[in-house]
């Protein structure tokens, strides 16, 4: 019995635990490209460099406000900067559809030149991120640690593994469920939200419905910039801030929403946790699990990976691609059927 409790336990530190963040991160990430091609009809591939540049605020408030002695230990001061990167994002994004998107949305042009400009808006954050913050990692997180750590609970429990739990992996749940709560309640509860709703089914009936165009775009807008730096700064506290790397989470998390169904909240979320747990379960070495399972004769001689961690993202990428093939529309869509 010991050796499947061992057993559950290091699978449940290594896998499962980081499986639930890192799929938290990705659902609001994924929530955030949803909005934008549910609203304003593109896949906005600058989403990567908004979470990255909403991250950079958040870092650069954090340092002001720890050399001023402001923290709210045990918690990271990074949430104390929360609101203030978010606000500077918004601001930076919607001065972005000002001059750049809303040009090409007067024109009524096609989605492929709101991708085009997309990608070029991306490489422009990209080129000012890396200028103002550098290349180099950013580990800004402070307070307590660990929620539990893994002597802790060895000692509690009395096995031989132990299960640790970062305080950002449970901050992150903890952010992914309010907000994606509150956005749902938002969408199906005011007013605002449901003419968003309309706007999105049917963008000339909504007009011709009274609905405000530009106050819904813009709130579309202010949606994901606000999901995005929620999603960037979570990723940089669970893990480290690396400017580069965002531009590569930008494949999964358009793989979550894809897979779920573009313009579909549920899909959003539900395609986060798949490809996260999909990423985390194939590249898991699983030799330590299998060490309290089965007899030492039956131990397998390598690390027991279905696949290495450098092929991490290679398994969103393939889930995207069997998705576009089976059901391009997704999950969740409900133009799929």
């Amino acid at each position: 019995m010991d050796g499947l409790l061992n057993a559950l336990v290091v699978l449940a530190n290594f896998a499962l635990v980081p499986g639930i963040a890192y799929g938290s991160q990705l659902a609001l990430g994924a929530l955030g490209v949803t909005l934008v091609f549910g609203v304003l009809r593109f896949s906005n591939f600058a989403h990567g460099e908004t979470m990255s540049f909403g991250a950079m605020i958040a870092i650069f408030v954090t340092w002001i406000l720890q050399a001023n002695g402001v923290s709210i230990d045990p918690l990271p001061t990074a949430l104390l900067a929360l609101p203030v990167a978010i606000l500077v994002t918004v601001g930076v994004v919607l001065l972005t559809d000002r001059f750049v998107y809303r040009f090409y949305r007067h024109k009524r042009s096609d989605q492929v030149i709101f991708i085009i400009v997309s990608i070029g808006v991306m490489f422009v954050m990209a080129g000012l991120i890396r200028f103002l913050i550098g290349p180099n990692d950013q580990i800004f997180t402070d307070g307590e640690r660990f929620l539990i750590s893994a002597r802790d609970f060895r000692d509690l429990t009395g096995l031989r593994e132990g299960l640790a739990i970062k305080t950002t992996q449970v901050i992150t749940v903890v952010a992914a469920v309010v907000c994606c709560v509150l956005l749902f309640l938002f969408l199906t509860r005011t007013r605002t939200g449901k003419s968003m709703r309309a706007y999105a089914d049917n963008e000339d009936l909504a007009t011709l419905s009274g609905i405000d165009a530009g106050r819904v775009v813009l709130i579309a807008w202010t949606l994901s910039a606000t999901l995005a730096v929620i999603a960037g700064t979570l990723y940089g506290l669970d893990k480290s801030y690396k400017p580069f790397v965002f531009q590569e989470i930008l494949l999964p998390i358009f793989a979550a929403a894809i897979v779920g169904g573009l313009g579909s909240p549920v899909g959003a979320i539900v395609g986060g946790y798949l490809i996260a747990f999909a990423e985390v379960l194939l590249t898991y070495a699983y030799k330590r699990f299998l060490g309290h399972m089965l007899p030492d004769a039956w131990m397998p001689d390598g690390l027991a990976q279905l696949l290495g961690t450098e092929y991490k993202f290679a398994v969103a990428f393939v889930i995207l691609v069997i998705t576009l093939l089976i059901r391009p529309a997704g999950i969740f869509n409900r133009r799929s059927g």
